[in-house]
């Protein structure tokens, strides 16, 4: 599988840039899956119901299944999985876009906003290959892209992955 991720900093655009990234990749006749990373606690479950009894009776992985749709929730009461564990539970696709996993050693666009206020990530991390912007970056040893422009980001990751070539 190709795995892309896209990082920045908190309210610079990454999801927005995730959901732009999935229509046009899948436009285009790809399958992609997406990996999102969260700094919080995450629970689909809700007290009382009944996965959340299974998973509290003390099941490893319980599956929520409906005609549209399945979640499968898997307890770690250890270290959070690494993004390679993740990876290998998925089924096969073109392309797994990762939101997040700043410092995993796939390659990476940053979404970056000036007004965000943060600095840059990639000066400091190799497997940052691009930069999305909004704004003016000269200088950069690596391309800078349109944030504005989900085509031509696309097109950077489908050819950075071999999924697309010249």
């Amino acid at each position: 599988m190709n795995i892309y991720g896209i990082i920045g900093w908190k309210n610079a655009g990454k999801t927005s840039q995730m959901e732009r990234l999935v229509t046009e990749i899948t436009r285009r006749g790809f399958s992609v899956s997406t990996v999102k990373h969260v700094h919080h606690d995450v629970d689909l479950d809700q007290p009382g119901k009944d996965t959340w009894r299974h998973r509290a009776a003390g099941a490893h992985e319980v599956v929520l299944a409906s005609a549209h749709r399945f979640a499968l929730m898997a307890e770690h009461r250890g270290a959070e999985p690494e993004l390679s564990t993740l990876l290998a539970r998925l089924a096969p696709v073109d392309l797994v876009l990762v939101e997040g996993y700043k410092r995993d050693t796939h390659p990476k666009i940053e979404v970056f906003r000036k007004q965000a206020g943060h600095d840059l990530i990639q000066p400091g991390d190799p497997m940052v290959r691009a930069v999305a912007t909004d704004t003016v970056l000269p200088g950069l040893a690596v391309p800078v892209l349109d944030l504005n422009d989900a085509g031509a980001v696309a097109d950077f990751i489908l050819r950075e992955t071999g999924l697309v070539r010249d």
